[in-house]
């Protein structure tokens, strides 16, 4: 359990949650793990399949104390809240951001700054810790086009614009990418970024870590009352989770990159993990899908200092650090949306 920003996340499979006097009280199979006054927190979120006790449900709502449920893989499965909350005024304000083109795209620009910002951090630390390994001036090269594009990216005038600088910026990275891959290089081989279908190893394990990664970031949204579905720089779509779309271009390069390359360079996956379809197609097999699954779940469970919070955490917290952190902005507790500017 952690108590981060009033919220208290239980991340323990084994957990039931339970009330005495004004506490809440974590227990794994019946022995106390911890208790928090409950007047000390907002909202609770729970990573566990055990439950909660009805007494602790009803003290929750009468205090609008949000609880929310998600499943240990990071899905979204329910929230319990009172007759009346504050969350209702912050979806509002949501909308009202979404539409204004100033304040969302303010917004927007704090995501690609952090996205090109952690993109450039990923190929300084490959020509540090492997220089003899890739072409060191070339992925230099690169870093030095992802800044000059960061300081466009902050002086955009518009979301067209700055999708533009965003595309250049996602071309500069990915023009290097296979640089990264330092093993098996001859069986993953990445020469641009595919989907739709992806058409190549490298491709195919990008498109399924980020679709994790977009899910994760949307229960966290869910979790602190946004609607992933009313996006800032993503146009708004029937089914497409375009705030939860937004929210993950930062994450994209330092989590969901460095994890599949990291799969590669340290051969956990390999070619025979693969499968090519007729029309071109690239897809895992059902047994590589489970070993990536468990394989994400282990790296989730890393930690790390957060870089605005200077609080230590696993890094399945972060998505919903940031998406605590864009509530605050929102409802006007912070100036600015903070990116996550990985360090």
């Amino acid at each position: 359990m952690k108590k981060l920003l009033n919220t208290l996340y239980v991340t323990s499979e084994d957990s039931y949650l339970a009330l005495d006097g004004e506490n809440i009280v974590v227990l794994d199979k019946e022995k106390e793990m911890g208790r928090i006054p409950l007047h000390n927190l907002e909202g609770i979120v729970s990573f566990g399949y055990r439950g909660t006790s009805p007494a602790l449900m009803g003290a929750c709502a009468d205090r609008n104390i949000s609880l929310c449920y998600v499943n240990p893989n990071g899905k979204f499965l329910a929230r319990v809240t009172g007759s009346v909350k504050g969350n209702v005024v912050l979806r509002k304000k949501q909308y009202e951001v979404s539409m204004n083109e100033t304040d969302s795209l303010e917004i927007s620009k704090n995501c690609i700054i952090g996205k090109i910002y952690n993109a450039r951090w990923v190929l300084e630390r490959a020509t540090r810790d492997h220089s003899l390994q890739i072409d060191t001036e070339k992925v230099k090269s690169a870093s030095k086009m992802l800044k000059d594009d960061a300081i466009r990216v902050q002086k955009s005038q518009s979301k067209e614009q700055l999708r533009g600088y965003e595309g250049e910026a996602a071309s500069v990275y990915f023009s290097v990418f296979d640089e990264l891959i330092l093993q098996q290089k001859k069986d993953f081989v990445f020469s641009d970024r595919n989907r739709r279908p992806p058409t190549d190893n490298v491709n195919a394990m990008l498109s399924f870590v980020y679709t994790l990664l977009t899910n994760n970031i949307a229960s966290a949204l869910e979790t602190v009352g946004l609607d992933p579905y009313v996006g800032m720089m993503h146009t708004d779509r029937p089914g497409r989770a375009s705030l939860a779309l937004d929210m993950i271009e930062e994450l994209r390069p330092v989590l969901a990159d460095r994890f599949v390359l990291s799969l590669i360079n340290k051969k956990v996956v390999n070619v025979k993990d693969f499968i090519k379809k007729e029309n071109g197609a690239v897809l895992m097999k059902d047994d590589a899908r489970k070993k990536f699954l468990s394989e994400w779940q282990n790296r989730k469970k890393e930690t790390l200092t957060h870089p605005y919070l200077k609080e230590k955490m696993e890094w399945g917290m972060v998505p919903y650090v940031q998406a605590m952190l864009l509530a605050r902005h929102l409802r006007g507790d912070l100036d600015a949306y903070p990116p996550f500017l990985w360090k």
